[in-house]
Formats: C-alpha cells, sequence, structure tokens
C-alpha cells in the first residue's frame, strides 16, 4: 500500500533530506557540503577532540580526515595534538572560522524559522520533531548532575508543575507542595539528575537526603517526546545507585493516583507501598524500597 508505515518513513526521510540541503554540494549557500558544515558546528559549538567529534557525527576516520584536511585548507580550523594526549587531536576555530560558524548559525536560526512559519499550528510541528530527534538518538542520552537551580533543571521543574497542574483534579500549587530545598538535593546530601538530548533537557529526578540513611526521591519527569524510551526507570536507576554511593539504606517517595504509569513503574522496580509519611496535600500513595 501507498501508505504503509515505510513507505510513509520513506516520504518522511526524501521530505527532510530535500529541506535541510543534505545534497547540496553549497549548503546554505556557504560553498561547502553538510558534511563539512556539520563539523565546523560541532568545533564551534565547543567539542574540540577530533576522535569525539567524529563519533558524535558517526562518520568513518576517513571521512573526517578529509573534511578536516579541507577545513584546514580553507583556513577555517587548525588541529594540533591534544596536550593531555599527544595520540589524539584537537580541533579549533581560526578567526576566519569563527565568522563562517556565526554565519551559518544565523542562516541556520532563519531556516528553523522558516520552517515553523509554514506551518498554521507551529507547536504540533514542534512536538513531532521532538518525539522523532528523541526515538532517533536516544543513545545519545546522556545523565548529568545539576544544581536544582541550574537554568536546565529549572525547566524540567517548570515543565513537571505545569503537566502536574493539568492532570490533578484540583490543580497544583508549587507553594502548598512540600517542595525539596535545593540544598537537601546536592551532594553530600542528595543530588539532582537531568537527562540530556544534544544540549537540551529532556528529564530528571531528584535525590532528597537529609544526612541520614533515610532519602526521598523527587520530582522524576520525562518529557512526552521522550516517553517510551525507558528514560524514566534510567533516572530512577541513577538515583538510587546514587544514593547507595552516599551511604543512604532507605527509600521514600510519594505520588497521585493521577500519574498511574508512575505507579506502574515503582512496582515494576521493586518498591513496595506504605503507610502516609508527610502531610503534603497532593499525593495520595506512597512507596518505599530498601536498598
Amino acid at each position: 500500500m501507498v501508505y504503509d508505515p515505510v513507505s510513509r518513513v520513506r516520504r518522511f526521510n526524501r521530505a527532510v533530506t530535500s529541506e535541510v540541503g543534505a545534497l547540496d554540494t553549497s549548503f546554505l549557500g556557504r560553498g561547502r557540503p553538510l558534511g563539512a558544515a556539520r563539523v565546523l558546528n560541532s568545533i564551534g559549538r565547543g567539542q574540540a577532540d577530533v576522535a569525539v567529534i567524529r563519533d558524535y557525527l558517526g562518520l568513518d576516520s576517513g571521512l573526517m580526515s578529509r573534511l578536516l584536511r579541507g577545513l584546514e585548507e580553507e583556513g577555517l580550523i587548525e588541529t594540533v595534538p591534544n596536550p593531555q594526549d599527544a595520540r589524539r587531536r584537537v580541533a579549533r576555530l581560526t578567526e576566519t572560522g569563527r565568522s563562517e560558524f556565526q554565519a551559518y548559525e544565523a542562516l541556520s536560526n532563519a531556516q528553523a524559522t522558516s520552517f515553523l512559519a509554514r506551518h498554521r499550528h507551529p507547536e504540533e510541528l514542534l512536538r513531532a520533531m521532538d518525539i522523532v530527534a528523541s526515538s532517533l538518538r536516544r543513545d545519545r542520552i546522556v545523565l548529568e548532575e545539576k544544581d536544582p537551580r541550574h537554568p536546565d533543571a529549572s525547566y524540567c521543574l517548570s515543565e513537571y508543575y505545569g503537566e502536574l497542574a493539568r492532570r490533578f483534579e484540583k490543580g497544583f500549587e508549587v507553594s502548598l507542595s512540600r517542595d525539596p530545598d535545593a540544598g537537601d538535593m546536592v551532594r553530600p546530601r542528595g543530588a539532582f539528575l537531568v537527562a540530556m538530548l544534544d544540549e537540551l533537557p529532556i528529564g530528571c529526578v531528584g535525590l532528597k537526603g537529609s544526612g541520614g540513611e533515610v532519602a526521598e526521591i523527587k520530582r522524576l519527569w520525562v518529557a512526552p517526546s521522550a516517553r517510551g524510551l525507558g528514560l524514566a526507570k534510567r533516572l530512577m536507576t541513577s538515583a538510587e545507585n546514587i544514593a547507595r554511593a552516599l551511604g543512604i539504606k532507605r527509600l521514600r517517595l510519594d505520588t497521585n493516583s493521577a500519574l498511574p504509569e508512575a505507579q506502574k513503574l515503582y512496582r515494576g522496580t521493586g518498591w513496595n507501598e506504605i503507610d502516609r509519611f508527610n502531610d503534603d496535600p497532593y499525593p495520595d500513595t506512597f512507596f518505599e524500597k530498601r536498598l
């Protein structure tokens, strides 16, 4: 059938490769193909180690060498031995390279704006793009410890609170909840993990400690675009591992029956339901896990 899943995927692939200029010999009109532009972009965004860039872009060593050599011949980059490991090379932009990087940034931003302007409901288009990106790049998701006041963490928490407000029957007001102090979710008391994909936050979880052997799991959230990829379980496992490393023996958490997927996760990963242990007005179900 014309509209079978494989045909629809291939149609999507053709549309993307055409629109982003993947087949152009002069990507965005700057005189070089997409591959060279992507390498220049990676260096401009702070990636220096040649092997790391090659792995990130999925390039073989021969193609990577040719692309780097071409950029060097244009005077856009220079490569030197890594001062910590002479067997590895690092790349950095020249002054001309920085100007070219900024030109690509401006053109790419304009292209993205143009894409969104074509759709009557750009937020729907963005949600679809987020789902595709999370699915295709799931192996690139990394968990990073951050201060819960960091902008990436704050973004996740804001999204989390907004979702609770939509899903709880009576809404959600942070000031009425037992919102943990940021100091309880940084070492040595606890930790705050943020899931990152290509520099964008897509999930979080907090470990709230008191310095004793009992701590709480708080604020587990995964972006809708990244659900179904096992990220919530991965965040929980990492938080539990940090708790063990901090000498915590027992974990607790609270949740609400309006979040059945969360309860399913907890019950399926060794958590046991217990009696209420706090006076927070929002949760109605409580769990515990011995480490």
